[in-house]
């Protein structure tokens, strides 16, 4: 998907990577970054990154397969986001099951985001963050069901 700012004709006869590349307009691919949940069960972590910005949607911890002796749980890979914690602007949390927001304390003890959910995810998101003593220190900003907000360049209902 390419989004552009700037005009939106194209000169005649003129293609659309010639007409951006002259006219210097930003051009952005949306990327869809999958960290978990993909080809599993559990682990649902999905970054979106627009220009300069990152949302997360979901937090979820897997849960280890027989073979996985002494592993309680398993979180997702999130060194990419790590690398670019500067440039995330929050995590959005869909739901309250523990594939979608059991890995939110030991994510949150790396990078210091704010959460974006509904009232019942958000307590028990709390519950969670407070067993762990991270409550104190975390932003919650709970929403109602069809809210719309802005998070950099992502809209979000």
């Amino acid at each position: 998907m390419l989004v552009h700012t700037g005009a939106e004709c194209i000169c005649p006869g003129v293609s659309y990577l010639e007409f951006v590349e002259k006219e210097k307009i930003m051009v952005t691919k949306l990327k869809i970054i999958p960290l978990g949940g993909l080809g599993e069960i559990g682990k649902n972590m999905t970054a979106f990154e627009f220009g300069g910005d990152i949302i997360i949607v979901d937090c979820g911890m897997g849960f280890p397969d027989e073979d996985m002796y002494g592993v309680d749980i398993v979180l997702p890979d999130i060194s990419y986001l790590r690398v670019n914690a500067e440039r995330i602007r929050g995590l959005i949390l869909t739901h309250g099951h523990e594939d979608h927001i059991g890995a939110v304390p030991y994510v949150l003890r790396e990078l210091n985001i704010p959460i974006y959910t509904m009232p019942l995810t958000a307590a028990l998101v709390e519950l969670k963050l407070e067993e762990h003593d991270l409550l104190y220190n975390t932003q919650i900003f709970t929403k109602k069901v069809g809210s719309v907000f802005r998070l950099g360049s992502f809209t979000i209902e």
